[in-house]
């Protein structure tokens, strides 16, 4: 049993069994190319390594090219100010900097190696990052005592012709710089009147401040307080005078310890001790105080504390389990990744400004139903307890990242400049790998984009869906509803607009005497009365199929709230396959490993014959083809080519046959196990006469158990997604959707049928 995260012990215990097991540590380095022969010896170390290194020494802009150099940063760190620990010193510090290597890699897809340089001596700091800068396209320091990390960040910037960021600085100055845009302007007031106490005089509070500045903070409203009280001049403190870094903030003022300071302001930001701001001196700030709480692991005061005594408040801390955490992974990834991409030597100002407006606005966008689930909060909309993004919402690495590339090259230190549009788009596609396989279904769908009905209206997903498949301009989303008032409703509470969607209530439209005629024609010989016709046309999976069959919808998408079988009844009884007597199949779109893959039949046929098998595989190619992608079938078996002679080995082999003899055109062998078609290098050595020479990616199972099993075992264990079923075969485009999919493939499978619709 693990042991709780709720009391300190269990968290203890939990962190320390997290960090030992199964292998100590949080990071390994992986091999990114093939190493499992003599020949990749040869090429990844001597002889063949020789090369490369010749190529960088004649010129060292060649080092992004055949090395990782480009995506490759150093945290660096000293251990003199490690979180909330103090100086614990460089060893105590490195499980910090493995876990920020961490959020790199999760949240940019960067690669770090951890440096833990065992000296206090900012000279010896600073030696040792030059001296290893040769390695890296960045540097990210972290964890180093003020006054010492101004002097090595200073001197670094100066001197090194990478990216160098000191995190603790500038990270959370960048993000609370895009909280308070976004809290000043919910509560009215102007920056530059804006009363501000700072909390805390180290290496961020003092950040902080100045990037306060900079967003327009009138430095003659702001007061900065230490251990010993505000800085005023006068106080006798002549060493923290003397410090360059802290002067700038001593004012003259009758103000000197916190509790005078918070009297009247605006502004409470702390970055220092928790529990030092009292509930009483909170009553004693200005009406609709901003309280931005940020001591780690304990606030100045506590979220709960500081609503309380003034529900007016808008509240801010450094913790995950309240509204408003400001927290430095919406930063430092996507600075450096923007950096890096458009080779940045220095990361200025106007990338730390960008980043910060880039976060205030997108936390005025409407969040994506993926993030709400994520933090099971249903109504995240921005307002005073929403006024950041959310750390895993994957929009921040477009909009932050993208900024932090464009600002670069505005102000002149990107050395490879982009088109900020397509890098956009690569960075989206970095995080919806659907994104760039249905590129081409995207672009074709918005040109004559299709009506397209959602028997399951009522659905919140379905609602969210269809205000995006507006938005984008994919189709013409159709909901049925029981209740248009209270659909409408929900669209309110969502904050969705049903602007661009039409609602049909099934039972009060004029149509329904129409399309009980339709089905009763169609199912008259079948045994199908008219009376019975109208009581099916109640049920909203045969009103839809309907309305595609007669034409008054394009296509339809359903399957939310049913089992597949709701669905594909009414659509095979209504709309029928393409030809008389052909069958129907379903397939997902699947990719794992940065590989797409398509998956048939995963979803409508139990036990095809061979004959059957091979329409399959025929009619996916097609649709495959119809996708812009090239198909190259492998038909699955548990025998390779005849090794093993069985029933259901004959019948993949003479599925194959037929395949071969009625579709020249088409890449297509087996029976093959799966393991062996997708290991070309086996393929080829092992049966050299398989007309696959290149990796499939269109994989026939011998029966739906084969399929459905194999697609949601390496949707679980192998970290695989997938789009679908996409059904193939009927006369007009209806597609089922999975209980309990995201939004993403609702969008998607319409953009599909929207497609599809087109060609019909």
């Amino acid at each position: 049993m693990k042991p709780s995260l709720n009391t300190k012990k269990g968290l203890r215990n939990a962190a320390l069994d997290y960090h030992a097991n199964p292998k100590p540590g949080k990071i390994e380095v992986v091999p990114t190319k093939s190493f499992v022969t003599q020949d990749d010896l040869s090429l990844a170390y001597t002889p063949g390594v020789a090369a490369p290194c010749l190529e960088i020494a004649e010129n060292p802009e060649n080092a992004f090219k055949y090395t990782s150099k480009g995506n490759l940063v150093a945290v660096l760190s000293n251990g003199t100010a490690v979180l909330g620990l103090g100086n614990i010193g460089a060893l105590a510090g490195k499980p910090v900097m493995e876990g920020k290597g961490i959020l790199f890699k999760r949240f940019a897809n960067i690669d770090v190696f951890d440096i833990e340089v065992d000296s206090e001596d900012p000279q010896e700091v600073i030696r040792t990052a030059k001296n290893i800068a040769p390695t890296f396209g960045g540097i990210n320091l972290e964890d180093i005592k003020a006054p010492e990390c101004f002097i090595i960040e200073e001197t670094l910037k100066k001197e090194l012709d990478i990216p160098v960021f000191h995190d603790d600085q500038h990270g959370t100055a960048i993000i609370s710089g895009a909280a308070l845009l976004n809290a000043v302007e919910l509560t009215g007031r102007k920056m530059s009147e804006a009363k501000v106490v700072v909390s805390g005089a180290g290496a961020a509070g003092i950040a902080c401040a100045n990037f306060y500045v900079s967003l327009g903070v009138d430095i003659e409203n702001l007061l900065m307080t230490d251990s010993k009280g505000v800085l005023w001049r006068g106080r006798g403190d002549e060493e923290d005078e003397r410090n360059k870094y802290k002067k700038k903030f001593f004012r003259k003022t009758d103000k000197h310890s916190l509790a005078e300071a918070v009297d009247g302001a605006d502004v409470f930001f702390g970055v220092s001790k928790g529990g030092i701001l009292t509930p009483e001196m909170v009553n004693k700030m200005a009406p609709d105080p901003i309280i931005f709480a940020m001591a780690n692991p304990d606030p100045e005061i506590s979220y709960p504390d500081a609503i309380k005594a003034r529900p007016d408040a808008i509240v801010a801390t450094g913790r995950s389990d309240y509204p408003n955490q400001v927290n430095n992974v919406l930063g430092f990834p996507f600075i450096f990744r923007g950096a890096l991409d458009v080779r940045a030597t220095i990361i200025n100002e106007e990338m730390k400004m960008a980043v910060a407006k880039s976060l205030a606005a997108l936390a005025k966008e409407e969040v994506p139903d993926s993030i709400k689930h994520i933090y099971g909060e249903a109504n995240l909309t921005f307002g005073r307890d929403y006024i950041l993004p959310k750390p895993f919402d994957h929009r921040v690495l477009v909009a932050a990242s993208s900024a932090v590339a464009k600002a670069a090259m505005d102000t002149g230190v990107a050395q490879q400049p982009v088109d900020i549009d397509r890098y956009k788009e690569r960075l989206m596609e970095s995080v919806d790998w659907s994104r760039a396989i249905l590129r081409n279904i995207y672009t074709v769908a918005k040109r004559n984009p299709k009506r397209i009905v959602f028997p399951e209206g009522d659905h919140p997903k379905i609602i969210w869906a269809a205000h995006e498949i507006v938005m984008a301009g994919y189709a013409k989303p159709i909901l049925l509803t029981q209740d248009k008032k209270a659909l409408l409703q929900k669209f309110k509470e969502l904050n969705h607009s049903p602007k661009g969607i039409e609602i049909i209530e099934p039972w009060n439209s004029p149509n329904c005497d129409k399309y009980a005629n339709e089905y009763y024609r169609l199912r008259q010989r079948k045994g199908k009365t008219l009376e019975g016709a109208h009581e099916s046309i109640k049920n909203f999976f045969y009103f839809g199929a309907v309305m595609v069959q007669t034409g008054d919808a394009d296509g339809m998408v359903a399957g939310i709230t049913v089992e597949y079988p709701e669905v594909l009844r009414p659509a095979i009884k209504i709309v029928g396959p393409k030809e008389k007597g052909k069958l129907i199949a379903g397939m997902y779109l699947v990719q794992h490993d940065r590989k797409s893959y398509f998956f048939a039949d995963a979803a409508v046929n139990i036990n095809p014959s061979a004959e059957q098998l091979a329409e399959i595989t025929m009619t996916v190619a097609d649709t495959m083809k119809k996708m812009y992608m090239e198909p190259r079938a492998a038909m699955l078996s548990f025998s390779n080519f005849g090794a093993v002679s069985s029933p259901e080995a004959d019948k993949v082999t003479k599925a194959v046959k037929i395949v071969k003899e009625q579709r020249p055109d088409l890449v297509v062998d087996g029976p093959v196990q799966p393991d062996i078609a997708l290991n070309q290098e086996v393929m080829n050595s092992r049966y050299p006469f398989a007309d696959i020479h290149r990796r499939p990616n269109l994989l026939i199972f011998p029966n739906l158990d084969a399929g459905n099993i194999s697609l949601r075992l390496v949707t679980h264990f192998g970290n695989a997604r997938s789009i679908g079923p996409i059904i193939v075969g009927l006369a007009k485009p209806i597609h089922v959707l999975p209980k309990d999919t995201e939004v993403n493939n609702i969008v998607n499978l319409a953009a599909i049928v929207s497609v599809d619709a087109g060609r019909n």
